[in-house]
């Protein structure tokens, strides 16, 4: 079983904590973590671009000119794609681009997110990881202690924490999510993840 440090919100070292090998000693499996991304990202989508078709545009109600005697290329209407004004050919139509995953592949992407962090030491367990009152000053002083103040940051929570996240908020490159909204992209996305040590067994509970 994987053992990491605790550490205070100062980043000095409080003592040692034994993770699940299930959890967070997983092997990488790349097909089920990109699945994972890509429906996570997909599931962002809106879905709502739209253009109008020849049916939804303004006027064409009248044939431009006759069938035949003017030499003229025949003509029903004057919004047909081809011409100015008209309506568009194959263009995009509001649409759903949600993707499902069956829930033990979605937990195995997670395990293998995890994992790979604690493989590359990117895993900070973090004891007393919520705040009284909103202070930047207070994660700003977490990231400096961990060198972590210019890179990509992601601040995991026990539940949900307001004063952590308000305090994240204004800082371009940090990332505030609590235990229950763990999410693949985030967490690969961040190049420090820092984790509420009160957060780890219930993450446990629910991957393992």
């Amino acid at each position: 079983m994987p053992k990491l440090s605790v550490y205070d919100l100062s980043g000095a070292q409080t003592g040692e904590i034994e993770l699940n090998d299930s959890v967070f000693g997983a092997e990488f499996n790349e097909a089920v973590v990109h699945q994972a991304v890509v429906m996570q990202l997909a599931n962002q989508r809106q879905g709502t671009s739209a253009t109008k078709t020849r049916a939804m545009v303004r006027g064409g109600g009248r044939k431009p000119w006759k069938q035949k005697g003017t030499g003229r290329a025949r003509c029903g209407s004057n919004r047909s794609p081809v011409w100015v004004g008209g309506g568009t050919t194959f263009g995009p139509q509001p649409r759903s681009y949600a993707k499902k995953m069956p829930r033990k592949a979605r937990r195995l992407a997670l395990c293998c997110a995890l994992s790979a962090k604690v493989a590359a030491g990117e895993l900070v367990v973090v004891e007393g990881l919520a705040f009284d009152a909103p202070k930047t000053k207070q994660v700003a002083s977490l990231l400096k202690a961990f060198e972590a103040a210019d890179t990509k940051a992601l601040l995991i929570t026990d539940g949900s924490n307001e004063n952590v996240a308000l305090s994240a908020r204004n800082m371009p490159k940090v990332t505030t999510i609590t235990n229950m909204g763990l999410n693949c992209f985030d967490i690969l996305n961040s190049k420090k993840v820092f984790l509420a040590k009160d957060a780890v067994e219930k993450i446990e509970e629910v991957l393992a």
